[in-house]
């Protein structure tokens, strides 16, 4: 499994600049967007929907991952005419000290800019100052991953602070009602408070999705939760670029 390692290099290692689309979750969904998804993460989900970014055994990062220059990515955005871009992955804050990313914050000066995030890396002051909004992903135990690994509490304090100041959201994919039991007892565990956590059904198909949406909707609002559909799923599946 991939994290992005070694010295810094030119540009941003990317898997795919696609747009304009639509935000799928959490509180900008359905707002039009382009997306920009970096390659490399520090965590290997079971149910992972974009592998293709980090898992080597699976994919061949070679022809999966190329080296973009942050002006490259900030024209074909431009193109795109949208409000809001998404820089996702993949973890992307893996690649925050690279220079090509500092740039593109600056170059996306003039639209809103959410990074979605695992929640296990910390942003650096440059990073969260170029930032509209962290849209933090929690990970259950559905995820494979050790508690250890995807649970970080100091990072999930600066998140957790930021989101109440507007900054940050956290988001969380459930298949059942024992897994948003679970998100709540992460939440308390935490102090996040649950009016900034949206909560969305597992699935790469439309009827699973949905199926999933029915088992945790009530639970997610008896918890306090938002709930989130997965718009991009609804609408295309597992499609790539969309």
């Amino acid at each position: 499994m991939g994290g992005v390692t070694g010295a810094a290099v030119e540009g941003l290692v990317v898997s795919e600049v696609f747009g304009p689309t639509v935000q799928g979750e959490g509180p900008s969904s359905g707002r039009r967007a382009a997306f920009v998804r970096l390659g490399g993460c520090n965590l290997g989900c079971a149910w992972c929907d974009t592998p293709y970014t980090w898992d080597g055994r699976r994919f061949d990062l070679r022809t999966e991952l190329s080296r973009v220059a942050a002006a490259d990515i900030a024209d074909r955005i431009a193109e795109m005419n949208v409000p809001l871009v998404v820089i996702t992955g993949g973890e992307p804050l893996l690649q925050q000290h690279y220079p090509a990313f500092g740039d593109l914050l600056r170059l996306l000066w003039d639209v809103e800019v959410e990074v979605e995030t695992n929640g296990t890396c910390l942003p650096s002051a440059t990073t969260a100052a170029g930032v509209s909004r962290f849209n933090v992903g929690l990970k259950l135990a559905s995820s494979g991953e050790p508690a250890s690994r995807r649970i970080v509490p100091q990072t999930l304090g600066f998140f957790g602070r930021s989101a109440a100041r507007g900054l940050a959201c956290f988001k969380a994919v459930c298949r059942d009602a024992a897994d948003v039991a679970e998100l709540a007892d992460v939440a308390e565990r935490h102090a996040i408070d649950p009016a900034h956590v949206w909560v969305m059904p597992e699935g790469v198909t439309a009827e699973t999705t949905t199926a999933h949406l029915r088992q945790i909707a009530d639970p997610a609002i008896a918890a306090g939760f938002n709930l989130t559909a997965r718009l991009h799923v609804l609408a295309w599946n597992d499609e790539r670029g969309r």
